[in-house]
């Protein structure tokens, strides 16, 4: 991608502000159109949001986003409507033991909801307070129990199976993160005490190694920071099998979206061990300093195959190995073309990756290396071009927010509109989601604002 070096947070002022203006009339027509019963918004069809069965994982990025505009606008309706749908629609999620995503669905609320509270953003409750902190201790409780030895420790599996490793999930630990600041744990047989923050860097340091590649050789398909969907181990023994996708064009080709879930995961891991200093619990996963060097490794790697593998704008194709991108000439130096009859842009995985290089930006600056200003140009970048006219939805009856996403090409599950060869025209309730998380960074780093992090005032 072409990275602008003369960008600065104050030149997306007006887009933000635009983006604000849009997403609220978009949160309330999700509002009115849906309801428990039919399922959680996943992504849209003909630009009305529609359930797609599968996991339910997008539950909270609905009402996370009514929470973030809130925080954006102080407009009282979306906090009060948060608030409402959480206690009527989230609590299964908490008890839900039969997927990988607690840390996209209760971070997003409840998570959200806490840090609103200890930012004294909202008037004090204490029934709001004890809420969201046992409803996260719970859930990181829950999460942690979804464990998969393996020889050097273990990971959190995904909803195919113990022998399965997503690297979606490196940021989904955030939940344990947050359970271990609020001083919980989980307990297995005999009483066993789990440290929530142990299992949440087991997971991270699985993920590193095997979901990440980093051009050592691991095999003839290793290039330095593309990142695999899914990892294989054989259950008996705990050792490691081979590569694979769910989402993706194939396990030896990267899915663009779990690239930029590894990009944020490791980033915002780097922010927080950054708040920590030598923990007991820890020890025999090596020190502080080498859980930097092993986070900091992946983050880089990944971001710098991001840059290298995105087209000129930043916004990236589904999946750098489709076979359809042969049809595009020289598609990583020409700006995305969603409307292109090859292979869709996915413009949720641009969403999510903007914010990871701005993290990372962030944390080399405090740490004075060089390379800086680099990741923190090329999120500014992002972000301005995902916040232009062709990505942001400006069509009042659309309520996708963020245009061209994709969920799962492989299926087949993203409309294709008449005329069209590919899906486009559409947005996910996670992109969406991210967008604004994205926007909320951004307005917070415009305005001298609190630093905004996913563990901001969890703590008892």
């Amino acid at each position: 991608m072409r990275i602008d070096f003369n960008l600065a947070p104050e030149d997306l002022t007006e887009k933000t502000n635009r983006l604000w203006s849009l997403s609220g009339d978009k949160i309330k027509s999700i509002s009115s159109q849906l309801n428990g019963a039919s399922g959680s918004p996943v992504v849209t069809v003909r630009g009305r949001y529609e359930a797609r069965s599968w996991t339910d994982w997008t539950q909270g990025f609905q009402y996370g986003s009514a929470l973030l505009q809130f925080d954006a606008t102080d407009d009282p309706y979306f906090l009060e409507l948060a608030i409402q749908k959480i206690k009527a629609n989230m609590t299964p999620h908490i008890s839900h033991f039969g997927v990988h995503d607690h840390g996209f669905n209760n971070l997003s609320t409840y998570g959200n909801l806490l840090r609103l509270l200890g930012e004294g953003r909202i008037a004090h409750k204490d029934w709001i307070r004890e809420y969201c902190v046992l409803a996260l201790k719970l859930s990181a409780s829950v999460q942690a129990q979804r464990w998969t030895a393996i020889p050097e420790g273990g990971f959190i599996y995904s909803f195919n199976g113990p022998h399965s490793l997503f690297v979606d999930t490196i940021r989904t630990i955030r939940i344990l993160v947050a359970g271990h600041l609020l001083k919980h744990y989980s307990s297995g047989e005999n009483d066993s005490r789990i440290s929530l923050l142990k299992r949440a860097y087991q997971h991270a340091l699985a993920t590193a190694e095997y979901s990440i590649y980093y051009g050592e050789g691991r095999d003839i398909y290793d290039v330095r920071g593309r990142t695999a969907h899914e990892s294989i181990f054989n259950v008996n023994d705990g050792n490691f099998r081979s590569s694979s996708t769910q989402q993706g064009y194939s396990g030896f080709s990267t899915w663009t979206r779990g690239l930029s879930w590894a990009m944020l995961g490791f980033a915002e891991q780097l922010e927080f061990l950054d708040t920590l200093k030598e923990i007991p619990e820890l020890d025999d996963l090596g020190s502080r300093d080498y859980l930097e060097a092993i986070f900091l490794k992946a983050a880089r790697a990944t971001c710098d195959f991001y840059l290298e593998n995105s087209a000129l704008d930043g916004i990236p194709y589904w999946d750098t190995g489709a076979p359809g991108l042969n049809h595009l000439s020289d598609w990583r130096n020409t700006i995305s073309d969603p409307f292109n009859n090859w292979e869709p842009v996915d413009s949720s995985a641009a969403a999510i990756a903007a914010q990871a290089l701005l993290r990372l930006g962030n944390y080399l600056r405090l740490k004075k290396d060089g390379d800086s200003d680099k990741y923190w140009s090329a999120g500014l970048t992002v972000t301005n071009n995902l916040f232009a006219s062709q990505y942001l939805s400006a069509n009042s009856d659309h309520q996708g927010l963020i245009l061209h996403a994709i969920y799962h090409r492989p299926n087949g599950w993203d409309h294709i509109p008449d005329g069209s060869k590919i899906p486009n025209g559409e947005s996910c309730m996670w992109g969406d989601y991210h967008a604004r998380e994205l926007a909320l960074y951004v307005r917070r780093i415009i305005e001298e604002k609190p630093y905004y992090t996913f563990f901001n005032n969890i703590s008892l």
